[in-house]
């Protein structure tokens, strides 16, 4: 059975870093179909970033120039470096394939930044 399993989650104060990680299983992504999704707190789910099938990020605007998706196909892992965090980026961040995500979520991380 394909899963998800992300981390790298947790507090930290605006202005900081973090790396997310996604780590699924089986076939779960095609070589390059990969994105990342936020859901904060009486909000929809929204797409943060997606990899498309040349290798290259498209971001959604809020997080342009301060994320970056990434990913090692040997370890059939993808990432979200996050930098300058900004107390609207809290949510709980996912990844599922893109730009069309499946209909499996996994827990998903929670990223919390204070002012």
């Amino acid at each position: 059975q394909m899963h998800v399993v992300e981390s790298g989650g947790g507090l930290v104060q605006a202005g900081g870093s973090l790396r997310l990680s996604c780590a699924a299983s089986g076939s779960f992504f095609s070589p390059y179909t990969m994105g990342w999704y936020r859901q904060a707190p009486g909000k929809q789910r929204e797409l943060v970033a997606g990899m498309n099938g040349g290798g290259r990020g498209n971001y959604a605007d809020s997080v342009k120039g301060r994320f970056t998706i990434s990913r090692d196909n040997a370890k059939n892992t993808g990432y979200l470096q996050m930098n300058n965090l900004k107390p609207e980026d809290t949510a709980l961040y996912y990844c599922n394939t893109y730009p069309n995500p499946t209909t499996y979520w996994g827990q998903g991380t929670q990223v919390t930044v204070s002012s």
